[in-house]
């Protein structure tokens, strides 16, 4: 995908007025409601505003030729019957389909990248941050980003959810923009229970055990609707909090290791 001066231009500024409002929102918030933290190195913030822009700017590049072999695809293998009956859904209907569909491919795509060791070598970048704020939900590294992603797209796809219609042509870019706001708040320093919400939203408390060091890293996968966890048996959220956040898992000090490492032949 090629974009000129000016639309680089004007995607950086729209970064940086949304990085500003984050901060204006979270900042505060973090300080008055979450654990108390000795201040963290300027290395480890500058490689979050790095990971900030990256994460930002990877999905619209990378991810829009898969986008459009899989709308043409769709057009090809998905029966026009189907369409149909989608397209004939109230508004309200199709927009919790899509929700649910996506939601569980990102959920698997996930899980996987947790149970298989060479997908765990790009996410463990994300579970790195020892202590959590809401920059830590851009702490990821591209192949990390794009592989999940897809898990939650391709469905969508495949099921009609998505494609050259009127109706579907959205259903991509309105999952991952919903995932994305959502994922600062659930990553953010904010030591708040919500109740009986918890059982329909995925909260602060619900995401930090899936940050927790050891024990149950690999529980919690769902970035919105913890009614997968419980489906598929990886739910966990008692009343405490977690003591140690982070991973076992070596990373590299500097921002290029963190990238090119995954990349290369596993150290025996």
């Amino acid at each position: 995908m090629h974009l000129s001066l000016h639309e680089f231009a004007a995607a950086v500024l729209r970064l940086s007025l949304w990085l500003v409002v984050l901060t204006a929102v979270f900042v505060p918030l973090e300080r008055w409601f979450g654990a108390q933290h000795a201040p963290r190195p300027r290395r480890e913030f500058f490689h979050n505003i790095v990971y900030y822009v990256i994460s930002s700017l990877v999905p619209i590049v990378v991810l829009s030729l898969p986008t459009a072999l899989l709308a043409v695809a769709a057009r090809h293998l998905v029966p026009d019957a189907l369409t149909s009956a989608l397209q004939a859904l109230p508004l309200w209907a199709w927009l919790a389909l899509v929700f649910v569909v996506g939601e569980t491919g990102f959920y698997w795509g996930h899980r996987l990248s947790h149970e298989l060791p060479w997908l765990w070598r790009f996410h463990a970048l994300h579970h790195s941050t020892e202590h959590m704020n809401f920059l830590a939900n851009t702490r990821t590294h591209p192949v990390d980003m794009v592989v999940t992603r897809l898990f939650g797209l391709i469905p969508l796809y495949l099921l009609g959810l998505a494609g050259p219609s009127v109706t579907g042509s959205g259903a991509p870019a309105l999952l991952l923009i919903v995932g994305m706001v959502w994922g600062f708040f659930i990553h953010s320093n904010l030591r708040w229970r919500l109740g009986p919400l918890e059982w329909l939203v995925v909260t602060p408390a619900f995401h930090h055990w899936h940050h927790s060091r050891h024990d149950h890293i690999n529980r919690n996968y769902a970035s919105t609707l913890p009614f997968l966890d419980r489906l598929f048996g990886s739910h966990y959220l008692p009343r405490h909090w977690p003591a140690e956040y982070g991973t076992d898992t070596p990373q590299a000090s500097t921002l290029s290791g963190q990238l090119l490492d995954p990349l290369l032949p596993a150290k025996k």
